[in-house]
């Protein structure tokens, strides 16, 4: 089974791994991957055991647990990595498929604690004087009014870095609520400024869509099928509006070419030139992993 570790910036992002059994040893394990922890778990489900697996890189520890599948299966959890594996296959073989793969583990569990952090982090961001990104600016939430609508002091569509969005809830609101409240903002105003730009951009390009919407998918960032009808994810709301110009675009291109050949991203420079800056930045984010909210 042939399995790809540097995934398309649309692509599709699997949430579990699975590979034979059988797997080689790499002869030159990848040396640019940085170090990242892999601590054994306060405690482990019945079944389960810890086991290290040293790597030219580093030394990646994982709860193995044997199950009666018929393939090896490499899962990202809350704890770390959990290899599954049938009761048959052996303990070498198991450490040459962590090997084999220590890129993408490495690659998963850094994600995995970047969010986790992030998430952490989380409860700051929810209350009065919390920031969030908003096209590319950091704007305050500010608490304290019970009464009327949510309220944006600032351009709606031009933010500058400490623009007010006065939310109609007691300073001791939970940050749940805060939370829901601003999301559905952010949507508000992603509705709204992404269906400008796609309108803009069909104009520029003489094509037409069927129809389009928001997602809220977790792998990525746009998509657009062959009957014409393109999905847009909300959260690029948080980044500046060249970058969601450019998601905007390279959907739009799919409508002339459904692939990333040289005839497609000459599309993308003709309705959009100069557009590699903003694809150059969009490629070092996951969605992932963002918004950091």
């Amino acid at each position: 089974m042939s399995l790809s570790e540097q995934l398309e910036l649309f692509s599709e992002v699997p949430a579990a791994l699975v590979i034979p059994s059988k797997l080689p040893v790499p002869t030159k394990p990848a040396a640019d991957i940085a170090v990242v922890p892999t601590v054994r778990p306060p405690s482990l489900a019945a079944g389960t055991r810890w086991r290290e697996v040293r790597t030219g890189t580093q030394t990646i520890g994982f709860v193995l647990q044997r199950s009666r599948r018929k393939s090896i299966g490499l899962t990202i959890n809350d704890d770390g990595l959990l290899i599954t594996a049938p009761s048959w296959v052996g303990l070498g073989q198991i450490d040459e498929v962590v090997i084999e793969k220590s890129r993408w583990i490495l690659d998963k569990l850094s994600v995995s604690q970047a969010r986790k952090a992030q998430m952490a982090m989380a409860h700051t961001r929810w209350q009065d004087g919390g920031d969030i990104p908003y096209l590319g600016n950091r704007i305050i939430l500010r608490l304290g009014e019970t009464q009327g609508p949510t309220r944006f002091l600032g351009s709606a569509f031009a933010p500058v870095d400490g623009d007010t969005l006065r939310l109609a809830l007691p300073v001791t609101a939970e940050h749940g609520r805060i939370r829901d409240i601003v999301h559905a903002w952010l949507q508000h105003q992603a509705q709204a400024w992404f269906d400008q730009r796609l309108q803009h951009f069909l104009s520029v390009s003489q094509l037409q869509i069927k129809r389009w919407r928001l997602s809220s998918a977790a792998t990525r960032w746009g998509s657009c099928n062959s009957d014409g009808n393109i999905m847009l994810n909300w959260r690029l709301i948080h980044f500046e509006r060249d970058i969601i110009d450019y998601v905007v675009v390279h959907e739009i291109a799919h409508l002339r070419e459904m692939n990333h050949s040289k005839n497609f991203w000459r599309e993308v420079g003709r309705i959009l030139p100069g557009f590699e800056r903003a694809r150059n930045i969009l490629r070092q984010q996951d969605p992932a992993c963002l918004p950091l909210i």
